[in-house]
């Protein structure tokens, strides 16, 4: 059985992960990572001086949006995708093996601001700057929750506007990922029998969608379900 598990970047969901591995006992994790971002990230946890060096060499937009999740995790005491680092670490603490099903972080950024037209590089430019200047108000828990909830219920809607306004960015970082780490899962499965994969919550119905196409039997978690549990 492949299960779909929705998480969120700035949660705190280590224990969360794992009581729910505890109880379905996988044959295999796969996480929303690719390698060089799964070394990154352990870097930061290991060797922070030189994780903060690279952090100097970023591109200064994807910098902003970087930002504006840290202060955001922050409100739950976690650092962004260490939910991903939790769910490697039970994998490897009980000698399971785990995979990496997502697209080269570095590449998609490069081919995303390749794709993208002056205009809708300037646009892009103004929505990061806007959360890094006015994220106090999202950054707030209760908010936060809100937001997630509004998310859940208006899910369709709000991937309709997201392709109206950014049919580029929705086409790439949705899109083709969900594509690309559906694939990966599926070709697991007929190694593995108890799959689970750990995946942004927003992945979790574009990925649903590409098995269901495909006749492929699945169950879902959804972030607000696994936090609540």
């Amino acid at each position: 059985m492949i299960i779909l598990v929705g998480t969120g970047h700035v949660f705190d969901l280590v224990s969360d992960l794992n009581n729910f591995f505890d109880m379905k006992k996988p044959d295999i994790i796969c996480v929303e990572l690719d390698k060089d971002r799964y070394n990154i990230l352990s870097m930061r946890n290991h060797d922070s001086t030189r994780f903060f060096n690279l952090r100097k060499d970023v591109p200064l937009l994807y910098k902003l949006f970087m930002r504006f999740q840290e202060k955001t995790a922050k409100k739950y005491g976690v650092n962004p995708g260490d939910e991903m680092l939790a769910a490697i670490d039970y994998a490897q603490l009980n000698q399971i093996p785990y995979e990496f099903i997502d697209v080269n972080a570095q590449e998609l950024y490069d081919g995303l601001i390749r794709s993208l037209s002056t205009f809708e590089k300037i646009k892009l430019s103004i929505l990061a700057v806007s959360l890094t200047v006015f994220g106090w108000y999202f950054n707030s828990r209760k908010n936060i929750d809100k937001e997630l909830e509004r998310l859940d219920e208006n899910f369709d809607k709000n991937m309709e506007k997201m392709q109206a306004s950014y049919p580029i960015i929705k086409k790439l970082v949705l899109d083709d990922r969900n594509e690309h780490m559906a694939k990966k899962i599926m070709k697991l499965k007929d190694k593995y029998i108890n799959i689970v994969a750990c995946v942004g919550d927003g992945h979790v119905v574009g990925i649903s969608r590409i098995l269901k196409s495909n006749n492929i039997k699945f169950e879902i978690m959804r972030l607000r379900s696994l936090i609540t549990n």
